[in-house]
């Protein structure tokens, strides 16, 4: 038995996440977890919410909340709406745990010790009315380029030109609104991944088995321009972890919070942690999966994100785990998605536009999302999300082929014989063909499945479900019926059997559907399959079954053309 330690982006705090999101990292990483699990392997399945940053502080300022309150609030919905979709989290963390305070605080101290990080004097805008710095995105004012007149001090959303803060007419605090603005000189910490480039570089050389899509983006930071540049790890913020050099004060640096993007990565091993405590574990129990000197060494990690973390992910979070010096578990695989769009433009969190997850759980149960969201994962290019797709999508593949396969063989076999597994004939070449097609589909499923090639395994999923359909119009038990009973029972026992093991395949896409067809079947043992020949005579003659009820409703036109005007405009 194999181990795996599986980690996907965390979500920042800030709202409910859109369909993009969980596509881009949460889902994908579930789908793989569930398939590890279901072939007999140990998993540690983690994620978290990411806690700390100016995001975090706006929205808890705009919702009138104490910005620990706001992000407990949001930790728990976002919690629901992970086990809405059914995500399989061994543990869902939070980045402000104390386990991530210790932790980034002692991995800092490590880096601080080894020389890796520097002092550097910045000037940075001071609100005399707020009393404190304001970072880039806390001030807003009129871009000088379109004059769009809420543009942030880091980059103007309507145009999109990258500005300083002292660039914006008329700039004013996001947080009070006031003018009375000053710059002023302030100190903060700079990890220098510059110079760890030869590490890095190296050690990215060595991933010859990832994504391209991954070690491009990699490749281009280390390398393009000035190569990769030293970067801040401090915050002049309330809200965060306070800077520490381990457990020691930091001279110069009171009153300031380590940035969001030093400490959230480090979350993934404190959130093992957290599991630990939550259930009862000691240390030794999570340092397995995280210590290379007390067991890890013998672990397969892998992460999963949006391409627009990979870079955090394959050069800065490295810099900070080899710098410390330490025995800590490095990623083996990155599985980096390109971007989900929105029915002709982008999903946007900030602008409130798509379909969110809580939404679309309002809508049509999870295992509807989930296939079409896999089926059409964003891996060699963007995809797009349209209302006739995802209309076709369900209707072809959930409804006619899987579906539809399910209702057809257990109501004949009630009509015709009983609600249990029919005895009587003996299977012939027809039979012999289709136990020798799904055995080939199987293996091909399983091998895409195996390089986490995820549309890929999504349309050898279907294929298999196709085999079982193209079976029963070719033999058709209703007309060998008439002529031959014992023919006939023969065909349905298969075809029921074959009910069990697209449950069992199926339920790394589908697990809700899964789960209801194996009740349906009175299936106890749900076993990956070895091999299909068995499979097909895993429910024996006699076996008790009931008629499901229907596994996938169509979608109509009707509701079709009104959710397109549903989620038109702008959720606010």
């Amino acid at each position: 038995m194999a181990r795996h330690l599986i980690t996907s982006a965390i979500p920042y705090i800030n709202g409910i996440k859109h369909l993009g999101n969980l596509v881009g990292s949460q889902l994908p990483a579930d789908l793989y977890a569930r398939y590890l699990r279901a072939r007999g392997n140990e998993v540690m399945f983690l994620c978290a919410t990411d806690e700390h940053g100016t995001p975090a502080e706006l929205a808890a300022a705009k919702a009138g909340k104490p910005v620990a309150d706001y992000c407990a609030e949001m930790h728990a919905v976002q919690s629901e709406i992970a086990q809405g979709f059914r995500l399989s989290f061994d543990h869902f963390g939070r980045s402000s745990s104390p386990q991530n305070h210790k932790l980034t605080q002692h991995l800092a101290g490590r880096l601080a010790d080894a020389g890796l990080i520097r002092e550097v004097s910045e000037k940075q805008v001071y609100s005399h009315a707020d009393k404190r710095f304001l970072p880039d995105r806390y001030i807003e004012g009129t871009c000088p380029n379109c004059g769009y007149d809420k543009a942030r001090g880091d980059q103007c959303e309507n145009c999109t030109k990258q500005l300083d803060p002292t660039d914006l007419i008329d700039a004013r605090s996001a947080i009070s609104g006031s003018t009375d603005l000053e710059v002023r000189e302030t100190k903060h910490l700079y990890l220098r991944q510059s110079d760890m480039r030869g590490k890095l570089q190296e050690w990215i050389d060595s991933k010859t088995d990832w994504p391209i899509l991954t070690t491009s983006i990699a490749k281009k930071w280390l390398n393009d321009g000035d190569g990769l540049q030293d970067r801040g790890i401090t915050r002049d913020l309330d809200w965060g972890i306070p800077v520490k050099k381990g457990e020691e004060n930091w001279p110069g640096m009171e009153g300031k919070v380590f940035y969001v993007w030093f400490d959230a990565p480090i979350e993934y091993i404190a959130c093992a942690g957290e599991w630990a405590e939550a259930h009862g574990k000691t240390d030794a129990d999570w340092e397995r999966w995280w210590r290379t000197e007390k067991g890890a060494d013998d672990v397969r990690y892998t992460q999963f994100m949006g391409k627009d973390n990979v870079p955090f992910h394959t050069l800065s979070f490295p810099a900070t785990i080899l710098g410390s010096g330490e025995d800590w578990k490095l990623v083996d695989y990155i599985k980096s998605f390109n971007y989900l769009n929105y029915d002709g433009g982008q999903f946007s969190t900030s602008q409130g536009r798509g379909v969110f997850m809580d939404q679309a759980l309002e809508i049509l149960p999870a295992d509807y999302w989930r296939w079409w969201l896999l089926s059409h994962a964003p891996e060699s290019s963007d995809s797009e999300f349209t209302w006739e797709n995802f209309q076709g999508s369900v209707n072809k593949d959930l409804a006619d082929v899987l579906g539809n396969f399910a209702s057809r063989v257990t109501k004949f076999c009630r009509s015709k014989f009983s609600e249990a597994v029919p005895a009587g004939g003996t299977p012939g070449a027809r039979e012999e063909q289709l136990v020798a097609d799904l055995e080939k589909g199987l293996r091909d499923y399983e091998a895409h499945m195996d390089a986490i090639e995820v549309r890929k395994s999504a349309a050898a999923l279907r294929a298999l479900w196709v085999l079982g359909n193209e079976y029963l119009q070719d033999v058709a038990p209703w007309t060998t019926f008439k002529d031959d009973p014992d023919a006939a029972a023969m065909q349905i026992r298969i075809a029921l059997n074959l009910i069990r093991f697209y449950a069992v395949i199926s339920s790394p896409f589908i697990p809700d559907a899964s789960a209801q067809l194996l009740t349906a079947m009175h299936a106890e043992d749900a076993d990956w399959p070895t091999d299909v020949a068995s499979t097909v005579e895993a429910l024996p003659a006699g076996h008790v079954f009931s008629v499901p009820e229907v596994t996938f409703r169509k979608i109509s036109d009707e509701e079709r053309v009104g959710w397109q005007e549903q989620f038109a405009g702008v959720r606010t």
